[in-house]
């Protein structure tokens, strides 16, 4: 009774305004990372009873010739005679090397599987812990900061699961030093590189969620990534021409909105350091 009165005292005073101490914010941090690994928990289990459509029609559909991206490629291979064009045109065989590789593979996709639908909760969840010590008025967007990142975040899965994942699948699935070596692809290996792949371009679409807080703290600048766009250009160019055919089309759908990504980024990092200068001008004078 004693211990609901305290906690009922405790939220009184973080309302009031009161500064937590160090085990408030650990309690507090506590609950957040609960909450969020019960959420992932449960979506994990529903992706676990939901096998067939996520290892069959999610997971290993862009090795299939009938996968929508590779179906794309191979119509525009037509329509323009470029056969160099057509992508994952014969099914990329998976073979199973381990007694419980399947299983152990079975749960692993099944977390990975709960923890990305569980994005919009968890980022939620992070926004709600760090929202105290956020300004009045930019608690007023945290709404908008918990959309903006979750949808960063997806927009990144499935550009990365309908084009990336398909022009990689083809490449390495394919790819032979020498034709007197055949691949044999592991379930293994197919699954890391789709998820790692995933989640990675996942991760890259937040890009300016990063600048943006980069830049709060003085770390950035836009006159920085200006400067360095060039080299950004470079890199972009190098990745898109690894993962995907020898062609310029191929290239330009990977290069094309990673480049607006950084150019996002840019603008996203000027508009705060000009608004900052604005606020520290008045305090030089």
């Amino acid at each position: 009774m004693g211990e609901k009165i305290s906690t009922k005292k405790d939220k009184k005073h973080r309302q009031d305004g009161n500064k937590m101490g160090f085990w408030d914010h650990l309690e507090e941090l506590r609950w957040h990372l609960l909450r969020s690994f019960i959420a992932i928990f449960v979506l994990a289990i529903g992706a676990f009873l939901a096998r067939h459509i996520i290892f069959d029609l999610v997971i290993l559909a862009p090795k299939s010739p009938d996968f929508i991206t590779n179906r794309f490629f191979c119509s525009l291979a037509e329509f323009t005679s470029m056969n160099v064009l057509c992508i994952n045109e014969t099914p990329l065989e998976v073979v199973n090397l381990k007694m419980s590789g399947q299983f152990l593979i079975h749960l692993y996709v099944s977390i990975i599987t709960g923890i990305i639908v569980a994005i919009p909760y968890i980022i939620g969840e992070i926004w709600a812990f760090i929202r105290p010590a956020l300004y009045p008025n930019e608690k007023k967007h945290s709404t908008g900061a918990i959309f903006v990142t979750s949808s960063l975040f997806m927009v990144g899965i499935v550009f990365s699961y309908f084009l990336i994942v398909p022009l990689t699948v083809n490449f390495l699935g394919s790819y032979q030093v020498s034709e007197t070596v055949q691949n044999t692809i592991s379930l293994s290996s197919y699954i890391g590189t789709v998820v790692s792949l995933t989640f990675a371009v996942g991760l890259v679409f937040e890009m300016p969620v990063f600048v943006y807080f980069l830049t709060k703290v003085g770390m950035l600048t836009p006159h920085f990534m200006k400067r360095n766009r060039k080299y950004m250009i470079v890199i972009i160019l190098a990745l898109s021409a690894i993962i995907t055919p020898a062609d310029i089309f191929s290239q330009i759908l990977i290069s094309v909105p990673l480049f607006g990504l950084y150019e996002f980024s840019i603008i996203i990092s000027r508009r705060l350091y000009n608004k900052q200068m604005e606020e520290h001008a008045p305090d030089a004078m």
